[in-house]
């Protein structure tokens, strides 16, 4: 019974204290609804997208731009091989060469040039120069051979533009 006289001695500064937790409560309460309401209104932004769309239909919709983009790279990628694959039949490898033809003929007027593409195909076109006459000659090369005689200047034109990369 002692403490049912010491409780109803301290009874009103109890009572206060319970008023002040209820208060303390009451308002944690509010502070913490403010925030739902905050984090609600965040979420509904977020789930409605842009436009009116919703979440789901904005990642289908980049899935589908993601789809669509790697379609494009490899529509271009092949579009780069096949130009590639042309390129390796253009000319690719040159040399030239001047060089005086005959001793009795002054300055290099003489010339051989080699055209060839990255097979080694092309020609060799050969200009001799002469005081009386002139003379040019076209030789075809066929995976780095000639069907016909290569003079030595010829033929050093012909491995030049064989050894370029």
């Amino acid at each position: 019974m002692d403490i049912i006289n010491e409780i109803s001695k301290w009874q009103s500064y109890i009572t206060i204290a319970l008023i002040v937790v209820v208060i303390l409560l009451f308002i944690i309460c509010i502070v913490l609804l403010k925030a739902i309401g905050k984090s609600e209104d965040k979420y509904r932004k977020f789930m409605r997208g842009v436009n009116g769309k919703n979440i789901e239909e904005l990642v289908i919709s980049y899935l589908d731009r993601v789809d669509e983009s790697q379609r494009i790279a490899l529509e271009t990628k092949e579009k780069c091989d096949f130009i590639d694959q042309r390129l390796q039949g253009c000319f690719q490898k040159t040399s030239i060469l001047r060089y005086k033809a005959f001793d009795n003929v002054g300055s290099d007027l003489s010339f051989s040039i080699s055209l060839l593409d990255n097979y080694n195909n092309g020609f060799i076109l050969t200009g001799i120069y002469g005081r009386n006459d002139s003379t040019t000659y076209a030789k075809p090369i066929d995976k780095g051979l000639s069907r016909y005689d290569l003079s030595e200047e010829e033929k050093e034109v012909l491995e030049k533009a064989i050894n370029k990369s």
